[in-house]
């Protein structure tokens, strides 16, 4: 008699493993209470505070780069069990950094830990996953990164509101991820991973649980096959991945990498509480519509979840793209729209320490309506730019208070367009890239491919988290939100033309199609 599948087996291997994308979101999202207090704290710049932010994705970029051949080399759980040991030394030396090079330092090492996750959870899962529902298994990933962001957004508003100091923010981490090193002592190495280091009994008796006795021995036969002609080809080396051979499925990755960091989906979400604040928000408003956003990223990444085997990989991407460009427009229109008007209740407010020369030049600027931010910050600067330098420097660090008082913006319309546009994100370029990953590269190149295709994501999202609170001083919100718009637009151009329906289709039939 055969024997049966264990219908659940593969779901919680799934669930296990995808805890890794829990600590990745979390520690991405963590960030966005930490970074008013820490700026002030260590008196940063925008340069300054730009690299502590995107410096987590600095090492997951190097984590990226080198995380697929070494999970090839010594096995997809080996190296998840690495990642949340990262992820543990990260959070504890955030908590007791003691200047702002040890800060930055702990965060790299974070990013190690968020680079390896984020790559190596979804090959684990697409290797244990049945076709029929691989894409909903591998959305598990995507899923608890949301999670971890949510997850974040409310550790920060209660830790908030309890007095403690964003180093407990930081700090907290440390416990799930403990926890998920443990638990990864409970999951198998990956099937396909076994069979290519020629274990195939260990492989099947793995197949076996999550198919049933008749189809793990059919899956396993494909694989061989697969195996053996992988076999037949020298070894992999990196120039084969530019080869004409990988041609589409390279331009595939690489597209959908830069896509979905290029639209600004992490400097929506490490920036989440600034952005509110600049729409005028109080911080604990802040970190309570930074929660608010969360849910929604939580609740239509499930909806992806659902729809990702039934309705496919394109059309998502297609509504997803183009809902992100209209709600990313509609957010730059409502900072275009702003109007600032220094009012004297605003510059009482803000003069808290400033020379009393410095206030009286800024009461000239009192009534007078200025058409967007960066022409009222140069007033303010113009306004006191004859006085000693000490009155200059101390008006000049509250420009960022003066600026917020004297907004008048749509601030509904604010929360409305960045709500849309993640739950946009959330169906779409959020779990259906790391789900066409785990799909569309050959098995022979596949840690290779997607730690090159990841490597370029992360890049691309460390030049974004980099320049955005640059961006924000030198050409405006609304311009900034308009650029992040445009590459929405262009998203939507290539996922029509260019990508293709993975929905329903084994991974060597997938080979055979794109990768000939």
């Amino acid at each position: 008699m055969s024997r049966p599948a264990d219908p659940g087996y593969a779901t919680r291997l799934s669930l296990v493993v995808a805890l890794g994308g829990f600590l990745m979101g979390f520690d991405s999202a963590v960030i966005s209470g930490a970074v008013d207090p820490v700026k002030g704290e260590f008196s940063l710049d925008a340069d300054a505070l730009g690299w502590f932010v995107s410096c987590l994705t600095v090492g997951a970029t190097f984590a990226m780069a080198v995380a697929g051949p070494l999970a090839d080399r010594f096995g997809r759980r080996a190296m998840l069990m690495l990642t949340a040991a990262l992820f543990t030394i990260s959070a504890v030396g955030c908590a007791v950094a003691p200047d702002y090079a040890t800060l930055v330092w702990a965060r790299i090492l974070g990013g190690l830990g968020v680079g390896g996750a984020l790559l190596i959870a979804p090959i684990y899962i697409a290797e244990i996953a049945p076709p029929a529902r691989r894409g909903q298994l591998v959305s598990f990933n995507q899923l608890n990164i949301v999670l971890g962001f949510s997850a974040a957004f409310f550790s920060n508003y209660f830790l908030e509101l309890a007095g403690y100091s964003w180093r407990w923010m930081l700090g907290v981490e440390a416990i799930p991820a403990a926890l998920y090193g443990l638990l990864l002592f409970t999951i198998p190495q990956s099937p396909r991973w076994l069979a290519a280091r020629g274990r195939h009994n260990e492989a099947l008796d793995v197949l076996t649980r999550i198919q049933g006795e008749a189809e793990a021995a059919r899956s396993l036969d494909e694989v061989r096959v697969s195996l053996r002609a992988d076999q037949a080809l020298e070894k992999p080396r990196l120039g084969e991945l530019f080869s004409p051979r990988m041609r589409r499925v390279l331009v595939i990755g690489l597209g959908l990498g830069f896509f979905q960091q290029i639209t600004g989906i992490n400097a929506v979400f490490y920036y989440s509480t600034t952005i509110f604040s600049m729409a005028g928000a109080a911080r604990d408003a802040a970190l309570w519509q930074a929660i608010l956003v969360g849910l929604v990223n939580v609740v239509f990444t499930l909806v992806a979840m659902r729809m990702i085997d039934r309705v496919g990989r394109k059309p998502l991407l297609l509504i997803g793209s183009s809902v992100m460009a209209v709600a990313l427009f509609c957010n730059g229109a409502a900072f275009s729209m702003a109007r600032y008007t220094l009012s004297a209740a605003g510059l009482k407010e803000a003069s808290g320490g400033m020379p009393a020369d410095a206030v009286t030049a800024l009461q000239s600027m009192v009534g007078i309506e200025h058409q967007d931010q960066l022409s009222f910050v140069a007033a303010l600067r113009q306004a006191v730019a004859g006085l000693p330098e000490t009155s200059v420097s101390a008006a000049q660090a509250a420009v960022e208070s003066l600026a917020k008082s004297a907004m008048q913006i749509d601030s509904t319309l604010v929360l409305a367009a960045i709500m849309a546009y993640i739950a946009a994100f959330a169906i779409s370029l959020g779990p259906v890239m790391w789900a066409m990953f785990s799909e569309i590269f050959p098995q022979r190149m596949r840690g290779a491919a997607i730690s090159l295709a990841g490597f370029f994501n992360s890049a691309v999202s460390f030049g974004v988290q980099q320049l955005f609170p640059r961006g924000l001083e030198t050409i405006g919100p609304a311009n900034v939100f308009f650029v992040f718009g445009g590459f929405a637009a262009l998203a939507f151009l290539f996922s029509w033309r260019i990508v293709p329906e993975t929905k329903g289709r084994t991974l060597e039939e997938l080979e055979r199609e794109l990768a000939s």
